[in-house]
């Protein structure tokens, strides 16, 4: 930084805190822009180190209809895809090599995972659907309806070791809701053959990311509008035991950011993001520490790298990392036997 001739350091900041203060910006969100991890409890130390960098690796995407978002590691390839939903474009990023397009015309794909055959599942905003990408490339529709009505606007999507597919569908269009036009937000199981789909929740304002245990014996689904977790056990048929529905967290504060995104490590962990950045919590839903990225929201995270420890996350415009102790579960899980 080059300074005036007459001015010393401690003026040159003490006239930027002064501007600050002027431009309105306060002091807990310019220290907000510090990059950190926070330790709230012991037990983080397990899962991450509290002076581990977190990186900065491509910026400048999202737009007017839709940010970055699922950040999915492809490990046969050693790379990870992402979303850039404003551009409509499917993002690759390979360690060393840095960010190309993967793919264009994704209909403003959000949210990414994979099958059991490993084959690409992609929530669509444009066309309202849920797809799959098949080996040869052609594109079979998960599901594009309700009852004869139109999904919402697909936001997350996650497969189960039996092959069943759940994804939420909150209404996230600018556009008003048509009277045609399904008049809540859900969730939904789809049956392995395609051939069922079930409405397993339908007041949440805006469920937005979701995740199993590593048992998978409970679901835990975020609702972005309220600013919290809610943790159901699971039902021997994928339904959800609608009596054990429970908050789990919940994720507000005055920093910028709600629940969005969310992912198990395979010590049952859950990450997730929420006010002033990610949330790391115990299986209880204890908070043990957050990471603190300095952008204004947190659209999404995934496991990567060939070891499942690096933790990658997506805001409104960016794609970082930071390392972690503690192997994420792998998307998709191992098929049960």
């Amino acid at each position: 930084m080059t300074t005036q001739p007459g001015f010393s350091r401690r003026h040159m900041l003490a006239m930027s805190a002064a501007t600050l203060a002027v431009g309105g910006v306060s002091r807990a969100s310019a220290q907000q822009l510090t990059k950190r991890i926070e330790q709230f409890d012991p037990a983080l130390e397990k899962i991450i180190s509290t002076s581990e960098p977190i990186r900065e690796i491509a910026d400048g995407f999202g737009g007017s209809l839709g940010p970055a978002e699922g950040p999915l590691w492809w490990k046969e390839g050693g790379y990870l895809l992402f979303s850039d939903i404003n551009a409509s474009k499917r993002m690759k990023y390979t360690p060393g090599q840095g960010v190309m397009v993967f793919q264009e015309n994704t209909h403003q794909a959000n949210g990414l995972t994979r099958d059991l055959q490993g084959r690409l599942l992609a929530c669509e905003h444009e066309t309202r659907r849920v797809t799959r990408q098949e080996h040869d490339g052609s594109i079979t529709v998960i599901a594009n309806s309700f009852q004869g009505r139109r999904l919402n606007r697909p936001n997350d999507v996650i497969v189960k070791s039996d092959g069943s597919i759940y994804f939420t569908d909150p209404w996230s269009s600018p556009l008003a809701p048509e009277q045609w036009d399904l008049p809540y937000s859900g969730v939904y199981r789809v049956t392995p053959d395609l051939g069922t789909i079930t409405l397993l929740l339908d007041d949440m304002v805006f469920p937005n990311g979701l995740a199993f245990s590593p048992d998978e014996s409970v679901i835990y689904i975020d609702d972005f509008r309220r600013g919290h977790i809610r943790a159901f056990d699971l039902a021997p048929n994928g339904t959800l035991a609608k009596q054990s529905d429970r908050l789990f967290a919940d994720l507000t504060g005055p920093e910028p950011g709600g629940p969005d995104g969310m992912k198990v490590d395979s010590a049952g962990n859950v990450y997730c993001g929420g006010a002033g950045g990610i949330y790391i919590l115990d299986p209880t839903g204890k908070k043990l520490g957050r990471i603190v990225h300095g952008q204004p929201a947190t659209t999404n995270i995934g496991f990567g790298g060939d070891d499942l420890k690096t933790l990658f996350f997506t805001s409104r415009s960016h794609l970082g990392s930071v390392h972690i102790k503690i192997a994420g579960i792998p998307a998709p899980p191992p098929k049960k036997t």
